[in-house]
């Protein structure tokens, strides 16, 4: 159904309207994926314009969002793996349409988007690293309570090491002793130095094209997460697939490891 016609317009109402006065997510984690596969199902020579077409993409679901009440996203835009794995040229083509389309287009004047970054900088390339710097920068006095963060150059498990660290270098530096710390550590512990603390664990992950699996994706903060997988490509993802997965959410009862 286009998302032009008629039809498509009144479904879009219709599930706004079952959702209405239902328990929705504070925070959706979303997988990007299949931006290469949808490109070469369109026909585009290079696949990397899919991920033109996903970073553009994103702007969407932060309407959908807002206009859903949804205040938290996290994007997953690109993990460790796809630095050292994918061609030196489609990464670098990926750096330039994160700088200049998310990065760029968060940062612009009016914003409703807070950007927080979540990752390791000193992997990607000096330009990439300085244009999401500037996005939080600009973005750090937004009032409206809507929070994006980014996943770049991100690893679930990668989190945990450096969130690990970061606590053991932190109760050295207090002349802590670490024999005592390993007698009383626990998960909050851990939490408070992950790269984004404070924010709420997400709700709902949602991940596009059809896979069924995390990829290393907020491995700690998931642990209670409802997943949703939806057969469609990122950027052929549709405002109605978007409130499917809000409805499916809103049917479930959540246990939280109960």
């Amino acid at each position: 159904m286009p998302a032009t016609s008629p039809l498509y317009a009144l479904y879009v109402r219709r599930l706004r309207s079952q959702l209405a006065g239902r328990e929705l997510p504070a925070h959706i984690g979303v997988v990007t994926d299949g931006n290469r596969r949808w490109a070469r199902g369109k026909g585009h020579s290079n696949p990397s314009v899919g991920h033109r077409r996903g970073a553009e993409h994103i702007e969407n679901l932060l309407g959908w969002c807002e206009t859903a009440g949804v205040p938290h996203v996290t994007v997953f835009l690109c993990s460790t793996e796809n630095l050292a794995k994918r061609d030196d040229a489609e990464v670098a083509y990926l750096m330039e349409v994160v700088e200049e389309i998310v990065a760029g287009r968060l940062a612009q004047p009016g914003g409703r988007w807070q950007v927080h970054i979540a990752g390791l900088l000193d992997l990607l390339p000096d330009s990439t690293a300085h244009a999401l710097k500037n996005a939080v920068d600009a973005t750090k006095d937004v009032a409206t309570g809507n929070h994006i963060t980014l996943a770049i150059g991100y690893g679930g498990r990668q989190e945990v090491v450096e969130a690990v660290r970061s606590l053991l270098e932190s109760e050295a530096d207090s002349g802590n002793d670490l024999n005592g710390l390993a007698e009383t550590l626990n998960a909050d512990d851990i939490t408070k130095h992950l790269y984004n603390v404070g924010q709420p664990d997400p709700d709902l992950i949602i991940r596009t094209s059809g896979e069924q699996r995390m990829s290393n994706f907020l491995l700690w903060q998931s642990a209670y997460s409802e997943l949703y997988f939806c057969e469609a490509y990122w950027p052929a993802f549709r405002e109605v697939d978007f409130l499917r997965a809000l409805r499916s959410y809103a049917d479930r009862h959540r246990r939280r490891g109960a």
